[in-house]
């Protein structure tokens, strides 16, 4: 009897130190939408970065159309755009060991539209790109995590050869450089990355660089951008025409070196370059498309001299692949389906790069971005 009731315990410990185990290996993944009804919002699921799994945590309900989100360098504020006609920027506080956002405050975003936001290193500002305005934004961020009114906008000009996508200006991204003094801006209306010397602290904390900005093909509606771990290379997503182009990153500036497509030489049907991101390990590039097609393109990075070379295509599990995500420890790429309403997790094989399904996936109402946080 006692041997029974000692190894019940035992069993019952080891249990229990499991649990504990695998609740120290998860994130939050915190998941910005389009939404259609005051119950929808911003939704938070725990994320296994172990087994792949995911377990729903909470919804941030009646932000409107919160469809790209920040995580504050202090971890305990996040940031989305609402975006709509008006143009809004939303922050709230972060809870890391409940898992739930508590809404602080709203301000307009400068133009109409915003579909991307960033912060600088320090958290002291928030940049917000607006798609339809054609231009980005700064607004500062308070002690206490709330946002003030945009102290500087930005208005680009100009066109591309897409009469229908190009007929104006369209900044869809605000990054910062390996340096975090230099902000990239992609504008898929005027076929460049826009660049900016950024300098907290002054009254308008961006200014034109020297070096102004790099083009792209005509017709090419760069969208997101991305820099490798090592500094010393960028890659962009290309809507328009769905390629990739690789830049040297050489104090401040972007020399091209590379263009490929991520469409198949056969393919001839609509094109929707969407989002790209590098692994870790700085291995491998993915960009997604949308449209017919529907995938994740996987690229090989040459350690030497930041070339790409296509490795193999995977299916989203879903419809428009808008966003996608990997995980810190580069096991698992997650990837938001918008419009089949569905989160699907993929196993990463870290030696050749390719995706693998792993049968999880999780329904949320129009999902179009994704960010990991850690849990306490």
């Amino acid at each position: 009897m006692l041997n029974t009731l000692l190894t019940c315990t035992a069993l019952l410990t080891t249990t229990m130190l499991s649990a504990q185990t695998d609740t120290t290996k998860e994130k939050y993944l915190l998941i910005g939408t389009y939404t259609k009804s005051a119950d929808e919002g911003i939704n938070v699921y725990a994320f296994n970065t172990t087994t792949g799994t995911l377990r729903y945590v909470s919804t941030t309900k009646g932000v409107d159309n919160p469809s790209y989100l920040v995580i504050a360098p202090d971890q305990q504020h996040v940031y989305s755009v609402n975006e709509n006609n008006e143009g809004g920027v939303s922050a709230f506080e972060w809870d890391t060991v409940s898992g739930n956002l508590t809404f602080l405050n709203k301000q307009v975003s400068g133009g109409a539209s915003p579909c991307y936001i960033t912060t600088d290193t320090d958290g002291k500002y928030v940049i917000v790109g607006n798609y339809s305005g054609g231009s980005l934004s700064v607004l500062p961020v308070r002690n206490d995590g709330r946002i003030d009114a945009p102290v500087q906008t930005i208005e680009h000009t100009g066109t591309g050869p897409n009469k229908e996508r190009q007929e104006k200006p369209h900044v869809h991204c605000t990054v910062f450089g390996p340096d975090k003094k230099t902000l990239y801006v992609s504008d898929l209306g005027i076929d460049q990355i826009v660049i900016y010397n950024y300098k907290q602290g002054d009254v308008l904390p961006l200014v034109p660089a020297d070096t102004g900005y790099a083009a792209l093909n005509p017709g090419a509606g760069p969208r997101h951008i991305t820099f490798h771990p090592n500094g010393k290379w960028a890659y962009v997503i290309h809507e328009l025409d769905g390629k990739v182009t690789a830049f040297n990153y050489v104090r401040g500036r972007l020399i091209p070196f590379q263009t490929l497509s991520t469409l198949s030489a056969a393919y001839k049907g609509p094109i929707s370059g969407a989002d790209i991101h590098i692994s870790p390990d700085g291995k491998f590039l993915y960009a997604s498309n949308r449209q017919k097609l529907n995938n994740i393109v996987i690229y090989s990075i040459d350690r030497k001299n930041g070339r790409l070379e296509k490795k193999g295509e995977q299916p989203s599990g879903g419809k428009e692949p808008r966003n996608f995500v990997i995980d810190p420890d580069g096991n698992y790429l997650l990837v938001a389906n918008q419009n089949t309403d569905n989160v699907v997790v993929f196993k990463r094989n870290k030696l050749t790069g390719l995706l693998k399904p792993t049968g999880q996936e999780i329904k949320v109402p129009k999902p179009v971005c994704l960010k990991m946080i850690g849990t306490n």
